[in-house]
């Protein structure tokens, strides 16, 4: 994207604006993690997301087939 120096200048004008910064200051703090409750990760709400989310764009699960493993190293 080409833009004016004029334009620019603008920009850069604006991202040094104290409101700027105070707004996104505020955006910041409003933001919550929907997994999260209590601090702890809430699985239940992760797994209906992912399974609602797969629904919507029409992908089909796979068959769960569990790891067997007689050596895990990590």
């Amino acid at each position: 994207m080409n833009i004016s120096d004029k334009s620019r200048q603008e920009l850069f004008k604006l991202s040094q604006s104290d409101i700027l910064k105070k707004d996104i200051n505020t955006v910041n703090r409003q933001q919550h993690n929907p997994f999260l409750k209590k601090g702890r990760v809430d699985i239940g709400a992760y797994i209906e997301f992912v399974t609602s989310y797969n629904e919507f764009i029409n992908h089909k699960p796979k068959i769960f087939t569990p790891m067997i493993d007689n050596f895990m190293k990590l």
